[in-house]
């Protein structure tokens, strides 16, 4: 079914379902079949959704947003695109149902330490030309479910209770803002919302090595620099990352 956005722009096409396997792979499918720029597909259900890392995400039947996004204006920094979207559920999480959303790079949604939301974006094949024709960013958001040891909207009190589609209607409008942002001005606002900067952590890389110190930054293109007790700056790309202690002033 297709809805209309209420306060949105109208370019925004999007489909809801009952169940698939995956809509980033349903929606990475109906990119190269050519779906328009900003296509959004959710689903009631996902058998086979992963988040970062390969791990899996599901949810019960309703219970929470599942839904993917289809972006065909690619930035240079192909990342800024999945900021955009993680920033634009924090910023309802906050604004509209009263809960102190944090960002932990590189892009989950934590309240008080524990996970919201986890998103896994995907590049489509680059054409002929070397360019990247789209990205599809795909989000699971617990709204009134979450598994042992992870947080939903409903357990940390909402004060506004939201169905996974008002969820979405509600993040679309903060997306458009965001997406018309500088990049200079978008990478602060994302800067500004991640808890990870000043604090001490561990950043566990895929060849097994751990990293520990304080992360002091994050650059444009999206490595997180690390300084550790041996004054040594690292750029990491890539790492499942742990907070140690709270940032401190």
């Amino acid at each position: 079914m297709d809805h209309t956005i209420a306060n949105s722009s109208s370019h925004w096409h999007i489909r809801a379902i009952p169940e698939t396997g995956s809509t980033n792979a349903d929606l990475m499918a109906a990119g190269l079949e050519g779906a328009p720029d900003r296509s959004v597909l959710r689903a009631d259900f996902q058998s086979a959704g992963r988040g970062r890392l390969d791990r899996t995400w599901e949810a019960p039947r309703g219970a929470n947003l599942l839904v993917s996004l289809l972006f065909r204006n690619v930035p240079e920094h192909i990342q800024s695109l999945t900021q955009v979207v993680v920033l634009a559920a924090a910023y309802v999480a906050r604004n509209q149902c009263g809960v102190n959303a944090v960002l932990k790079w590189p892009n989950d949604i934590l309240v008080n330490g524990e996970k919201l939301s986890g998103i896994l974006s995907q590049a489509a094949p680059a054409g002929p030309d070397g360019k990247i024709p789209f990205v599809i960013a795909g989000l699971g958001l617990n709204l009134a479910w979450a598994p042992p040891g992870a947080a939903s909207l409903a357990s940390c009190g909402w004060t506004r209770e939201f169905t996974p589609q008002e969820f979405l209607e509600a993040m679309l409008p903060e997306i458009d803002r965001l997406l018309d942002l500088s990049p200079d001005v978008m990478h602060a606002e994302y800067v500004a919302c991640l808890s990870t900067l000043g604090t001490m952590v561990r950043a566990e890389m895929p060849n097994g090595e751990n990293i520990i110190g304080r992360a002091v930054a994050v650059e444009p293109d999206g490595q997180l620099v690390v300084l550790d007790d041996c004054a040594v700056s690292h750029r990491i790309n890539t790492a499942d990352v742990v907070h140690l202690r709270p940032a401190t002033d």
